[in-house]
């Protein structure tokens, strides 16, 4: 179940909000441990079984963390969760990646024996959960919270169906007081449904129908489209794994008010951006804290020296393009972005930080190559379409007057996807979001939203695989 499908918008959510609202504040905990299960269940029941595995484990090794007084007992405790975590976000996403790879080392040295590929699919969020489970015993294990006692608080934390699938990724810490009190009233009710729409607009007004453009240009054939118009392309699908994934953590956020939590926005303006450093501060912002946490700044990050530095770097990258997809493409972006990176933090970004245009123009050129690689799974097509970018690879069939179709039919999109990439919107909604016109505007953008969804014009979230 996706938060933008009828069944979410007209049955399970209003459903859930009068039982979760009439519901004494003592108990609305289990409500929304009970309420996230059954999203959960509507969508992937077969894997739920590993949240609650996720739960368990999870409690019980920060209950040994915190209360064994031999570091050494309290340390196995942590490494055997760690093992358990990341075993299982293995075994469910990279195994058969791994077997994969094996086969065709094998393959190289004309070896007969292969490992057959497992059968099964990628459990709803696990990168997600998992990543929140490990923030939780590790933080216990550097004192900076207390073990929760309460199964139902870690599971309402771990279950929290808003932020479950595509998070925001939120520490234990952030999500605690919360979980203890928190208010409801009318005003963060109306606050959170005006959050949802424009999330909501976002993703089924925007991303989904910029991203017919990206299908139309993957059924034409990457050596078949012109040079403009495989820029027009990459702008697209930029534009599109934006607002999909903007506005799915929007509409969580949204939720989250309806339900008294205050989710941290995973994203502030990267777009306007004068470094690529500068941009993963503002893009998927939680998923850069995690990072930051939990690998950079325990591997020393960049107090032990320039060589250190570019390790630090190299395995943070490494590991952030893995943690987006089992495929090469996810690393070779990962480490495409690592490099720019380096280059910046080692030579480039002092200039970069004066500059007031052509940084700008640095990262509206560079962020749609990158996108690419991580948009095409096959390397051999990523070379196709950036040879093609850059007039490299000789086209097939070209039809010189593609890129005037397409952006004959796509031009008002772009306008509204660029102004709304940059703080204008923000500042409007922040100036008027408590008018009735504005009021009123929202009111049609949620109605013709559901007008687009019932016309079964709508996707998935992009960031659901990951």
């Amino acid at each position: 179940m996706v938060f933008s499908s009828l069944e979410f918008i007209f049955r399970f959510l209003p459903v859930f909000l009068i039982i979760y609202y009439l519901a004494p504040a003592r108990f609305r905990n289990i409500v929304l441990f009970i309420g996230s299960i059954v999203f959960y269940t509507l969508g992937d029941y077969k894997y739920l079984i590993l949240l609650f595995l996720s739960v368990i484990v999870n409690t019980i090794a920060a209950k040994n963390i915190k209360h064994q007084e031999d570091s050494s007992k309290r340390k196995a405790w942590l490494v055997g969760a760690l093992i358990y975590n990341f075993g299982m976000l293995f075994f469910f996403k990279y195994i058969n990646f791994t077997i994969e790879n094996i086969n065709g080392i094998l393959n190289v040295f004309s070896l007969k024996a292969s490992l057959a590929p497992l059968s099964m699919g990628l459990p709803l969020g696990i990168s997600f959960y998992t990543f929140q489970a490990v923030s939780y015993v590790v933080d216990v294990y550097r004192g900076e919270i207390e073990e929760e006692p309460s199964y139902v608080y870690v599971g309402t934390y771990l279950f929290l169906f808003p932020k479950l699938v595509s998070g925001p990724i939120t520490p234990y810490r952030d999500i605690r007081e919360q979980l203890a009190y928190r208010r409801i009233s009318l005003f963060r009710a109306e606050t959170g449904l005006k959050l949802f729409t424009i999330g909501l607009g976002m993703k089924v007004l925007l991303a989904d129908r910029i991203g017919i453009l990206w299908n139309d240009i993957q059924t034409i054939g990457f050596q078949s489209v012109s040079t403009p118009l495989a820029w027009l392309g990459a702008i697209g699908y930029t534009l599109q794994l934006y607002f999909d994934f903007h506005g799915y953590t929007l509409m969580a956020v949204g939720i989250g008010w309806m339900l008294g939590f205050e989710l941290p926005d995973n994203f502030k303006h990267p777009y306007m951006s004068k470094s690529v450093t500068e941009f993963w501060r503002r893009w998927h912002i939680t998923l850069g804290q995690w990072f930051k946490n939990y690998v950079y700044i325990p591997l020393g990050g960049n107090r032990k020296g320039k060589g250190r530095l570019v390790f630090n770097l190299f395995a943070v990258w490494l590991l952030t393009g893995l943690w987006h997809g089992a495929s090469w493409n996810y690393i070779l972006w990962g480490l495409t972005l690592f490099l720019l990176i380096l280059l910046e933090k080692l030579y480039i970004k002092p200039w970069l930080d004066k500059s007031r245009i052509a940084a700008r123009l640095y990262i509206l050129l560079v962020m749609p190559i990158t996108w690419m690689v991580f948009a095409i799974n096959n390397l051999g097509d990523i070379g196709i379409y950036l040879g093609r970018m850059f007039h490299l690879v000789p086209g097939i069939n070209v039809n010189s007057g593609d890129f005037v179709k397409y952006f004959g039919q796509y031009k008002w999109l772009f306008i509204a996807g660029i102004f709304f990439c940059f703080p204008y919107g923000q500042r409007i909604y922040e100036r008027y979001k408590n008018s009735i016109l504005f009021t009123g505007i929202l009111f049609l953008v949620f109605w013709y939203c559901i007008y687009q969804l019932s016309n079964g014009i709508n996707n998935p979230f992009m960031y659901f695989q990951f």
